[in-house]
């Protein structure tokens, strides 16, 4: 199959030019790598050129509206749609994917794909309008796709009958393996001799972070030695707490480093409408490195730890999740079972493009 995917350039925080990562890198590639032809039409809006290069098996075509104004934009997507000729235009990444990737898919003949890793309506919820075209793309399309099941059942409600949607789940990237925990924490500066709780704060945002202190002071009641090491950008409070290490915005290459440094990592979510069809990348990735994790326990964290009790505790809950990283503070890895990788969910993507 030829497969054309319009993505936003720009996601989870990072370039997917300069700094390849996730679902809208690895599933390419990986259905490059069965034998498919596969492109990947990036969109931006931060003034950069156009760029066109080949990257492990896939060809990446990169368009700015902001450089040449919508109209230059649309027509440098569909021209690029006509020389490529594809069976499938899937749109991913965000709500306005569905639409963009719609569009192109009508003009080209193509048929169209949506695929969603998060409830996409909690990005912008004023955005009503924005709301009705991504529904309307998820109604129109020939296969849906979601990272879970609970987000599937979102969909399947702006489906109106039509085929349910297919799971493909999330996975971690191939470079979270695990690291040898002491000289991980010697590559990064960090103590030997005591136990590390390991949390990113992502950027501009408190959310989480205030039950997880509470949680992490229930801890030092009990392990008075133990440290909160902190990736990313934590609010003031957090880096002024007792005991908390951060670490800031590691390059992307010591990011399993640094998990593997950790005795054991905490991923908070919340019963928010984001939270609740949010599969954490995070969550892949620590558990990938074999990491022992505690989670809130929002439906679709339980669901990718197979309800596994020692690793879940209720949302917002700071003393369940205190007791259960209590519980993990003994440097032991964990091997998780069943855990996806890009390679599996890429078959259960071609899968539902060829049913």
């Amino acid at each position: 199959m030829r497969l054309l995917f319009v993505s936003n350039r720009h996601t989870q925080q990072r370039d997917l030019v300069t700094h390849p990562h996730g679902r809208f890198c690895h599933l390419p590639i990986a259905l490059a790598r069965m034998g498919h032809e596969v492109s990947v039409a990036l969109c931006s809006h931060h003034a950069l050129p156009s760029e066109r290069f080949r990257r492990e098996g896939v060809d990446w075509a990169s368009e700015d509206l902001r450089t040449g104004g919508p109209d230059r934009f649309l027509g440098a997507l569909e021209a690029h749609a006509k020389d490529f000729r594809p069976d499938w235009v899937i749109g991913c990444s965000d709500a306005w994917y569905g639409p963009l990737a719609q569009r192109i898919a009508k003009r080209r003949g193509a048929r169209l794909a949506v695929d969603a890793h998060d409830n996409y309506e909690a990005y912008e919820p004023w955005n009503l309008a924005l709301h009705w075209r991504w529904r309307s793309s998820v109604g129109a399309a020939d296969v849906v796709t979601a990272a879970g099941p609970q987000l599937a059942a979102r969909l399947d409600g702006h489906r109106g009958g039509r085929s349910p949607t297919q799971i493909v789940p999330m996975a971690a990237d191939p470079k979270f393996v695990p690291h040898d925990g002491f000289a991980s924490r010697n590559a990064l500066g960090l103590p030997n001799n005591v136990p590390l709780i390991g949390y990113f704060a992502p950027r501009a945002s408190a959310s989480g972070t205030h039950v997880l202190l509470k949680a992490f002071r229930l801890v030092r009641a009990k392990r008075p030695d133990a440290r909160l090491v902190l990736l990313g950008n934590p609010p003031a409070q957090a880096l002024a707490e007792p005991g908390v290490l951060s670490l800031g915005d590691l390059p992307d290459a010591q990011l399993p480093i640094a998990l593997s440094a950790l005795d054991v990592a905490c991923v908070i979510t919340a019963n928010t409408a984001f939270g609740r069809y949010s599969y954490p990348a995070k969550l892949c990735e620590a558990m990938a490195c074999e990491i022992p994790v505690v989670a809130t326990g929002t439906a679709p964290v339980r669901w990718m730890l197979h309800d596994d009790e020692r690793r879940i505790a209720p949302v917002g809950d700071a003393r369940a999740i205190a007791d259960r990283l209590l519980c993990d503070l003994r440097g032991q890895r964990v091997q998780y079972r069943d855990l996806p990788t890009w390679e599996e969910s890429a078959r259960s993507m071609q899968a539902a493009l060829a049913s």
